[in-house]
């Protein structure tokens, strides 16, 4: 049996699924809901999967591919939805996944924001972070915040991605969206020196009269110093982490600069971060999938703590924040499995503190 991409991909599609895993000795597997379902058919075999590969991916990343191991790209399917694809080689044979991005950007109540949000989105700068683990929806999310921007401000939106995920139009804002590997080179070499694409397209994007600024991953230290520059200096940057939690990500970027640094980002982050957004993508009772959140907003108190070094303490001024929007991710969960969102199990399997949430849900009758 042989396998079509374009009848692949409308399975996806049509099925809602996030994900689209193809390898060798496996049928097509759908992630559905978070579950992996395989497709009803034969395992591929290698020439299937190469077959496959060479349908969408560009000659150009055909040959990073091969000198590489692996290689990213993004694609549309007709008018359907887009596609970000690594393909890589795994025991000498080619393998893909594919995830799909819906062609809606949703709005900020439909990816589970408060509306308190709004307040951190119209600041004239700062850092705003979005972190959670690969697949949590951090792409989501962010979209959904420059769409809100786009839609109600005046000014100039940069984004730098790799790669392009969600493509936003112009509306009252004017949007920029630059490409690593495609409108910025992915590294830059200058004597014995090497720097990230993306701190070069971050240095570069400060004499491109930009209100707002998104860096898709602060990945390395030259990133990281570029993002929190361009926040002290009049930006709006919005960047992502594979962090959980807002005292690990403050901790995660203090831990990036070398010893004699980290009492200047302390205190650069101290009055540059605007909020750390935290999120974690739980399976819905009945299907589906939904994000529980971490909003911690920069205050006095908490700016204090991170300049101090005793980032330990921020989880309290969070849980005290509620009147800024602030809420713990061990809160949100509990809502959640309150409501009947999500079960007790699952909010559990996302907790902070899972030893805490299992108490308070024994207090609630809930056994396990």
């Amino acid at each position: 049996m042989s396998y079509e991409i374009n009848d692949l991909l409308h399975l996806m599609v049509d099925e809602g699924a996030s994900d689209l895993h193809l390898h060798v000795g496996q049928p097509p597997c759908l992630r559905i809901s978070g579950n992996m379902t395989p497709v009803d058919g034969t395992p591929l075999q290698p020439e299937d999967t190469e077959q496959l590969m060479m349908a969408i991916t560009p000659e150009a990343k055909q040959a990073k591919l091969k000198t590489e191991g692996s290689a990213d790209f993004a694609f549309a399917f007709l008018d359907k939805a887009r596609f970000r694809v690594n393909t890589f080689r795994a025991k000498g044979h080619y393998g893909m996944v594919l995830r799909q991005i819906p062609n809606k950007i949703f709005g900020l109540r439909e990816v589970g924001l408060p509306d308190k949000i709004k307040e951190l989105l119209v600041r004239p700068r700062g850092l705003v972070l979005v972190t959670g683990p690969t697949g949590s929806g951090k792409s989501t999310t962010l979209a959904s915040m420059i769409n809100w921007i786009n839609e109600n401000e005046d000014g100039h939106i940069l984004t730098i991605e790799d790669p392009i995920e969600y493509f936003h139009d112009h509306k009252r804002s004017i949007v920029t969206q630059r490409q690593l590997g495609e409108d910025v080179p992915e590294f830059f070499k200058e004597g014995n020196e090497v720097s990230s694409g993306w701190a070069i397209a971050l240095r570069a994007a400060l004499r491109q009269d930009p209100d707002v600024i998104l860096v898709g991953e602060m990945r390395d230290l030259d990133t990281i110093r570029a993002a929190v520059s361009a926040a002290e200096t009049g930006h709006l940057v919005f960047g992502t982490l594979h962090t959980t939690g807002a005292a690990r990500t403050v901790d995660r970027i203090v831990d990036a600069f070398p010893a004699g640094e980290k009492d200047q980002i302390r205190t650069q982050l101290a009055s540059s971060i605007v909020a750390v957004i935290s999120q974690a993508l739980c399976r819905k009772i009945g299907g589906g999938r939904v994000a529980a959140y971490e909003i911690m907003v920069n205050t006095d108190s908490i700016s204090a703590l991170i300049r101090d070094n005793k980032t330990f303490r921020i989880t309290s001024e969070i849980q005290t924040g509620g009147q800024l929007g602030m809420m713990t991710l061990d809160a949100h969960l509990m809502s959640l499995a309150n409501q009947k969102v999500i079960a007790p199990q699952e909010a559990l399997a996302y907790a902070q503190l899972p030893e805490e949430m299992r108490k308070k849900f024994r207090e609630l009758g809930v056994e396990f």
